[in-house]
């Protein structure tokens, strides 16, 4: 079968290559992969910036944003031949920590968790590829097309989730979010909070290409000005971070309301001085008992959260985040990215032409 690899630490390595038969444990599924997505994880693991094989393997199977569907399920489990599934990214750490041990393996303590195409564990950008049933969830047969936004949207039901918990210490009823960044997780961090009933207001710079109308349709607010302006306009209840822009992050953090909610879900790139009035910073966060909140990965509650948040959506709406399918045997163009992507997309079961 073919896959998409890496050697990790090698720029330049991507390439599709033939691998064997994947054999199905006991209590794994043997599923055929229907499409995998496309994220900046996987580009920077393409540039060499970091991942890391399975032991005993030079090259790493990209792809953790899965969809698939089952062709050889063990018996008794709760799934079916045809079921849609999708395969969750991280494996708790072997020793495990008192989080691993708990199921909240995307909050481990050591950092000796695996995940699947990233670190030590082969990922799904294969024409077949097994999973573990504990790690497999199942998609409403509806999202065929669009369940590959799975995984990101795990990604903002954890960020919400963790806004909702830490807003609970007092009295929360937010009306107000602020969304900074329109690629896909912020688009989908958008529609959770759309979902929620909340007013939602969208950030980014660009003015033209999807993203604007994808707001809009969303009955959400675009904004392309300064984030600062637009957050001391606002003062929003809730602001979710996923730029990662140094500046960004600190303006928003700046201007939210009172009891403001930041999670941060943006990775910043290190080596990047910037000049902040911290005195100022810390003042308004202390007297407005705001919180701030880094929120990373999802554990397997989250992916229920996300699979009943994509069944519910407008399913029109879903399919315009998806702006480039590639298929397999041009893998490797895919890791380019293009100015007008929002996500794309490695179709793993079209047939070469």
């Amino acid at each position: 079968m073919q896959a998409l690899t890496v050697v990790p630490g090698k720029p330049g390595s991507a390439s599709v290559t033939e691998l064997p038969e994947p054999e199905p444990g006991p209590d794994d599924l043997l599923v055929d992969g229907l499409a995998i997505g496309v994220c900046g994880t996987d580009r920077e693991i393409a540039d060499g910036d970091y991942g890391w094989s399975p032991p005993g393997s030079e090259r790493l199977v990209l792809g953790h944003e899965s969809l698939g569907r089952v062709v050889r399920a063990p018996d008794g489990s709760d799934f079916a031949v045809g079921d849609l599934v999708v395969g969750v990214v991280r494996r708790p750490d072997p020793e495990p920590c008192g989080a691993c041990a708990h199921g909240e393996f995307d909050m481990c303590r050591n950092g000796r968790y695996t995940e699947r195409g990233i670190k030590e564990l082969h990922g799904y950008a294969s024409q077949r590829w097994t999973v573990e049933t504990g790690y497999a969830v199942k998609l409403d047969p509806s999202l065929g097309d669009v369940g590959v936004l799975m995984e990101p949207t795990t990604v903002v039901a954890k960020a919400w989730e963790q806004v909702e918990k830490v807003g609970a210490r007092a009295w929360f009823e937010p009306r107000t979010a602020l969304v900074t960044g329109a690629g896909p997780i912020g688009l989908l961090a958008a529609l959770l909070g759309v979902q929620r009933g909340l007013e939602v207001h969208v950030l980014d710079r660009v003015t033209t290409g999807p993203k604007p109308g994808l707001v809009a349709d969303l009955g959400a607010v675009y904004h392309h000005t300064d984030v600062a302006e637009v957050a001391r306009s606002l003062q929003p209840d809730v602001v979710i971070e996923a730029t990662g822009v140094g500046s960004v992050v600190f303006d928003a953090l700046a201007a939210t309301g009172s009891y403001g909610v930041t999670c941060l879900t943006g990775v910043s790139p290190k080596g990047r001085s910037l000049t902040i009035d911290a005195g100022s910073l810390n003042r308004d966060i202390v007297l407005q008992n705001d919180a701030v909140v880094g929120s990373v990965n999802a554990n397997l509650q989250h992916y229920r959260a996300a699979a009943a948040a994509l069944a519910a959506a407008d399913h029109d709406w879903l399919q315009r985040l998806i702006t480039r399918r590639i298929p397999l045997h041009e893998a490797t163009t895919a890791l380019d990215a293009s100015p007008d992507d929002v996500k794309v997309v490695i179709d793993l079961a079209a047939p070469p032409t």
